[in-house]
């Protein structure tokens, strides 16, 4: 198998949120995520409080998949997080040149390094 054999998958999505996104890809055959936290600037979080701006906490759940498991895995993250109503998230797909240290995944196809 090829090294570029893999997309990450970025989806974006309101404080307590990741768990449904994780949920959603293991289900549509995902191995696991990575869960970032940080905080949106887009134009649906510009909400005031006092005359003061809030920017609202976000999470940043960062899936690697298979090419061909892709489309499938995201179907299910939009699915299961709504993301096709606004002000849920984005979910969008970056294609990996090279992956190193999924030892695991590489052993199961029978790839050498």
């Amino acid at each position: 198998m090829p090294y570029n054999s893999h997309d990450l998958i970025v989806t974006i999505v309101k404080k307590g949120w990741a768990d449904k996104v994780v949920k959603a890809s293991k289900q549509a055959g995902a191995e696991g995520a990575t869960v970032i936290y940080g905080r949106g600037t887009g134009i649906h979080e510009q909400k005031k409080l006092l005359g003061l701006s809030i920017e609202p906490e976000k999470e940043m759940v960062l899936t690697i998949i298979l090419k061909e498991e892709t489309e499938k895995v995201l179907k299910a993250i939009e699915k299961g997080c709504s993301l096709d109503k606004p002000a849920t998230g984005i979910s969008f797909v970056i294609e990996l040149k090279k992956v190193v240290g999924i030892v695991h995944l590489l052993e199961q196809l029978g790839v050498d390094e």
